[in-house]
């Protein structure tokens, strides 16, 4: 099959503006963690892994998980911002420039969600008290809340590692407001508890959001764009639902946020919500580090981490609640893996399309859709690119390349 031309070409590689920024078609690599971090920052994997990406045709390529300060790691050795990996960061920038992509941050907060011991004054805090069921057997069995003054000081170090990004060399920020991580935790009505103006109505529940947005804006400018990733639902009862993910779409869009990036699920809850498909408990066993973990994930396992079925474009229904409520750039994510997936998106109105796991397993994935070399991803939704993130190397897809030897 010959590469579009001219007047044919699909709207999916056409370019496209992202606030002030162009990109050259109107693909991004999702912010899922690579697992290629060294001494809490880039690796020279890291490095060739967005370049590769870039190379391989992608508009934008999303770093993640990076966190805003070193009390905001899930875990000890994730990378957070900090002059002195800036010049690791330019690396990771200049590659993806020099091979013609364009390369955002996430910027993120562990919150109450963590197993790093490293964590002044010895346990890790959210919005309320409550149990961290991810530290639990790592020593670090609850949550404590958040000071007003912890608040502030981490809306502040938002936009201190905002305005490392733009030093580094990125085009664009993403705020992690998904998944219940810190600022998803305030959203979510289950984890925050609070009776100050941090808890209570939505309004309130978003305000750290807002403030860790306008600390963002006041370090970058009017004009850099600045996207958001958002939980369309928790997956949970209790949680955040979509009535009220569209009005916090609303409200950021008032805000000033450039594009939305829409998602789901709570990874101390609902960790495969977002992650349809098969379920890889038995590799996450293996790659487990830490012999209690292990037994725990042996016994309880089954029961905590629930499978949902994988299917195409999975978040579209509630997605286009939020399309219906807002004008500003949206981005669709989950279960994308052919061209006619993307030029659907496109159709009902979304303005980009996210991909993770057809990345991971085809670096080259759009260049060869763009080629008419295959219309659709081989990638089978098995999971197991989640286990791999914890081995040497970081992520990478365990099925062989179409045409190449299993």
């Amino acid at each position: 099959m010959k590469e579009h031309s001219g007047h044919d070409v699909s709207p999916v590689f056409r370019p496209a503006r992202l606030g002030s920024l162009e990109l050259r078609n109107r693909v991004i690599r999702s912010g899922a963690y690579e697992g290629m971090c060294v001494d809490n920052g880039p690796s020279p994997d890291l490095v060739r892994h967005h370049r590769d990406l870039a190379a391989g045709g992608v508009g934008l390529t999303t770093v993640a998980y990076c966190a805003v300060s070193a009390g905001g790691r899930t875990f000890e050795r994730q990378m957070f911002i900090r002059p002195g990996i800036v010049p690791r960061l330019r690396e990771v920038t200049d590659g993806v420039h020099a091979a013609g992509g364009s390369a955002s941050l996430q910027l993120g907060h562990c919150g109450s969600f963590s197993r790093n011991r490293d964590v002044p004054p010895g346990f890790p805090r959210g919005p309320s008290f409550g149990i961290n069921r991810y530290g639990l057997l790592s020593g670090l069995p609850v949550g404590r809340a958040m000071t007003r003054d912890d608040v502030a000081r981490t809306a502040g170090d938002f936009g201190d590692a905002a305005a490392m990004a733009r030093e580094s060399g990125f085009d664009a920020v993403e705020l992690h407001l998904g998944h219940g991580y810190l600022l998803s935790q305030f959203l979510s009505p289950a984890a925050n508890r609070r009776t100050d103006r941090y808890g209570g109505s939505l309004e309130n529940r978003l305000r750290f959001a807002q403030e860790a947005l306008a600390r963002v804006r006041e370090a970058v400018g009017a004009d850099f764009p600045v996207l958001a990733k958002t939980n369309l639902a928790d997956g949970f009862a209790g949680g955040l639902g979509i009535d009220e993910a569209v009005e916090v779409a609303r409200r950021l869009q008032s805000a000033g946020v450039t594009a939305l990036v829409l998602s789901g699920g709570f990874v101390s809850r609902t960790p495969f919500f977002l992650l349809r498909g098969d379920n890889p408990l038995k590799d996450m066993i293996e790659v487990e580090e830490s012999r209690l973990h292990r037994v725990a994930l042996r016994l309880f396992g089954p029961a905590v981490v629930r499978s949902y079925p994988f299917k195409e474009m999975f978040f579209l229904d509630l997605a286009r609640r939020v399309r219906e409520a807002v004008s500003m750039p949206l981005v669709l994510l989950g279960g994308i893996v052919s061209l006619d997936n993307m030029e659907s998106a496109l159709e009902d109105g979304f303005d980009f399309v996210c991909l993770a796991r057809a990345l991971i397993h085809d670096p080259n994935f759009v260049n060869r859709l763009k080629a008419g070399e295959v219309r659709r991803s081989a990638c089978d939704h098995c999971n197991r690119c989640i286990a791999e993130m914890d081995r040497p190397g970081g992520v990478r897809c365990v099925l062989p390349l179409e045409g190449e030897g299993a």
